[in-house]
């Protein structure tokens, strides 16, 4: 239900986990990109549903939401209010991914304020230490909010080590989304074993690097984000809640 990575060898991949489908929501891509690349990949055996991982708040008080089923894009580097406002007018499934984790994620306070817009909580993530998936499964259980679990994946080998199973089958983006809001049932499985631990750490160092050489790539070398509120893109739609 999250991957950030999208080829060939990732679908061939997903295919012999025997996955039917996975949520595709790389960063700092724009909307219309993230659909494009979706359909390119999704055929009869593996349905890509475009989504995004929005980024609340500055680099310091980053607050992430993952959101399916946009109408319109939506950039990063705006108020979690500004945002939680926005999908709501979108109508959007809104999904927390890694709540409580490190200093990017939702937290209790945030999950009562929202509650009422919340569609699903993750409950597993590769990229957690145990606790937190517990800590994670224990704020499911507080709020009443549906579970999903993810591969989170960001390097090719992560894709189907975890997953979501649904009791009912989607042909379309559409429908899925739909089955989000509704709450669908639904269980959450992962892999276990010395070779799930070694691909766990293995996507924690990498976090490692995102945060820090890819970041500084991002901010000093390639100049703006191409989901930056100011980019023309935008058309100045989301300056009143710009963090910068």
């Amino acid at each position: 239900m999250h991957v950030k990575v999208l080829d060939e060898r990732v679908v061939a991949r997903a295919k012999r986990r025997g996955l039917d489908a996975l949520v595709y929501a790389p960063h700092f891509e724009r909307l219309p990109a993230i659909r494009a690349r979706a359909r390119r990949f999704s055929d009869e055996d593996l349905l890509v549903v475009p989504a995004r991982e929005i980024f609340t708040g500055d680099w310091r008080s980053r607050k992430h939401v993952l959101a399916l089923g946009l109408s319109e894009p939506v950039p990063d580097f705006i108020t979690l209010e500004g945002a939680m406002a926005e999908l709501d007018r979108q109508d959007a499934a809104v999904c927390i991914p890694h709540p409580e984790f490190l200093t990017v994620s939702f937290d209790a306070g945030d999950l009562a304020t929202y509650r009422d817009q919340v569609d699903a909580i993750e409950v597993y993530n590769p990229k957690h230490r145990e606790a937190d998936n517990e800590r994670a499964r224990e704020l499911a259980r507080e709020t009443g909010l549906p579970a999903f679990g993810s591969s989170y994946a960001h390097m090719r080998r992560t894709i189907g080590e975890v997953w979501t199973s649904f009791e009912e089958s989607f042909e379309t983006s559409e429908e899925f989304v739909a089955a989000i809001k509704a709450g669908a049932p639904r269980r959450v499985y992962h892999r276990d074993g010395p070779l799930h631990t070694l691909r766990r750490h293995a996507e924690f160092a990498h976090l490692g690097y995102e945060n820090t050489w890819k970041k500084a790539d991002r901010l000093f070398l390639q100049g703006m984000e191409p989901t930056h509120p100011d980019h023309v893109a935008y058309d100045g739609a989301f300056d009143d809640i710009s963090v910068y």
